[in-house]
């Protein structure tokens, strides 16, 4: 398993970025959800960093999908791309997790 790099916490970013996009959340939300101790993304990083250190891949995505179900279970206005993602019965990373699977099992 490779570290935890620059370039892996670049594309890391990038990844926290779009999501929160296409969930209609911001970083404020991902920090309450991670326990961050600010909404700033070096700090949101560094949680997820210790997710992965611990667990791997595999912890770190199962870490985002918990956080996943727990926006979709709390009651939230919802604008047109959230009204999107809840009509899907499979969080991005929900399939991200399972592709994981699938590659380590291999």
């Amino acid at each position: 398993m490779p570290g935890w790099s620059p370039d892996f916490e670049n594309d890391l970013t990038q990844l926290l970025k779009e999501w929160l996009k296409s969930q209609g959340r911001t970083q404020a939300d991902l920090r309450r959800s991670l326990r961050a101790a600010s909404t700033r993304l070096p700090s949101i990083l560094e949680v997820l960093e210790r997710d992965y250190k611990a667990q791997g891949l595999q912890g770190l995505a199962s870490r985002l999908c918990q956080v996943e179900n727990e926006w979709h279970g709390e009651e939230r206005p919802i604008d047109a791309n959230a009204a999107k993602s809840a009509a899907d019965p499979f969080g991005q990373l929900d399939l991200l997790l399972q592709e994981i699977r699938q590659d380590c099992s291999e």
